[in-house]
């Protein structure tokens, strides 16, 4: 869990901050835009949006920020029993998923808004197009690991697809059935995706390490100490 802002100029409605939240796994992202994200107003978007929409989580990794981190929060996780870490200081790639989604965020929702003033009501078309393309780290769409199927776009109702005209032949037991063996099928597809992952994560790896250059160090060398405030 992150935050986006504050986005300057501020939207018509007085919004200025959006709260993201990041599955791990699936890539599933939610948001929502505030004025001004309070302690309260997290507690209750994390309940109210992640916990009764998706269930009780098993882990949370959220920023250091004193609005995300605080003892509300705290007792919100103890009282479902959700291990609540905290990303490391002054290293924000440990919160890889969610800094990556915040990206990808802003660069969508600013290619859809003709003024920034309305930027709040363009958020839900951002994260409706994040959540139907296919994520690189998974090779599949975050729609799709969670709900065993593809979204039926819009380009797909004005020119029929061939998945659609399919489908449009299907009675109504012969759909329900097609259906089911979809959901069967889920746990396949996300063993799939993790595997892609990892083969992806070996990728990554693979090609920083060509980059990376040994520089040994022996006593007497000069050496450049970073001081972080106390």
């Amino acid at each position: 869990m992150d935050i986006i802002g504050p986005i300057e100029p501020k939207a018509s409605n007085g919004h200025r901050f959006i709260l993201v939240v990041v599955d791990y796994f699936t890539k599933w992202v939610e948001v929502m835009s505030y004025a001004h994200v309070t302690r309260k107003v997290v507690v209750n978007f994390f309940r109210k949006n992640i916990i009764y929409r998706y269930g009780i989580l098993d882990k949370i990794i959220m920023d250091n920020g004193s609005n995300l981190n605080n003892k509300m929060m705290t007792e919100l996780c103890d009282s479902f029993k959700i291990q609540h870490h905290k990303s490391s200081p002054y290293r924000p790639k440990i919160n890889g998923a969610v800094e990556v989604a915040k990206k990808n965020i802003k660069k969508i929702f600013q290619k859809m808004v003709v003024t920034y003033k309305d930027w709040h009501e363009m958020l839900a078309f951002a994260l409706h197009g994040y959540r139907t393309s296919i994520r690189t780290s998974t090779g599949a769409t975050p729609f799709s690991l969670v709900y065993g199927m593809e979204a039926v776009l819009l380009f797909e109702v004005e020119i029929p697809s061939l998945r659609l005209l399919m489908e449009a032949k299907l009675l109504e037991a012969e759909w329900v059935r097609t259906r089911f063996d979809q959901l069967n099928l889920i746990e396949e597809k996300r063993l799939g995706s993790i595997c892609h992952g990892q083969t992806y994560q070996r990728r990554i790896k693979r090609a920083f390490d060509k980059k990376v250059q040994p520089r040994p160090l022996e006593e007497g060398d000069l050496v450049l100490r970073k001081l972080l405030p106390a």
